[in-house]
């Protein structure tokens, strides 16, 4: 891993402004790598600025009894997917600021808040599903982290594990869906086992 972070490292210093990809699916390791990542970057004192992508999803209402399958629900509606694209994706690579709406999940609102970039230094997005259709190319690099579904299920709380039913129906449908379609594996710049 660090050896990674070091290539990265290089990458970065070397171009105005970096845009790094770190996708994986759910409790495959992408907090962890980017806390890594962080530290890195601190201790080099380049500037950076890190997106989650879940920080970004819809209200409730607008990814949950919508009348498609879960899967579906939590694939295509989690996120307004061709919104990000114009408004946040497209905006990475020149724009000095970004207006991104941000979700609360205790009041089960967005906020809009403005993000300021650094005009050279690594911009990161983390997240799951980062390699559909609608926002490839907007990466210099694409990370994968892979984990087996099993050891993700493993890290999640007891009480979520309690839902099994739930992960079959919403999440490993709306997984398998991306993995088979958008084969982020062979894709992906770089793999990294977890």
């Amino acid at each position: 891993m660090l050896e990674i972070i070091s290539e990265l490292i290089s990458l970065v210093k070397s171009q105005n402004r970096y845009i790094l990809g770190i996708d994986g699916l759910s409790r495959s390791g992408k907090t962890t790598l980017v806390k890594q990542l962080q530290e890195t970057l601190d201790n080099e004192e380049i500037e950076y600025y890190f997106f989650h992508i879940d920080d970004h999803i819809v209200e409730r209402e607008g990814r949950y009894n919508t009348g498609f399958e879960e899967w579906y629900e939590y694939f295509q509606l989690q996120w307004d997917v061709d919104w990000l694209k114009r408004n946040f994706f497209e905006k990475l690579i020149d724009c000095d600021q970004i207006n991104l709406p941000y979700y609360h999940s205790d009041t089960d609102t967005q906020e809009i808040r403005t993000v300021t970039l650094p005009k050279t230094g690594l911009i990161v997005i983390e997240g799951v599903f980062l390699q559909r259709k609608e926002w490839q190319g907007f990466f210099d690099k694409v990370l994968f982290l892979d984990c087996s579904q099993e050891r993700r299920f493993m890290r999640e709380t007891k009480t979520t594990k309690r839902n099994r039913e739930k992960f079959e129906r919403r999440y490993w449908k709306a997984e398998e869906y991306y993995i088979n379609t958008f084969k982020p594996l062979d894709s992906a710049d770089i793999v990294i086992k977890t």
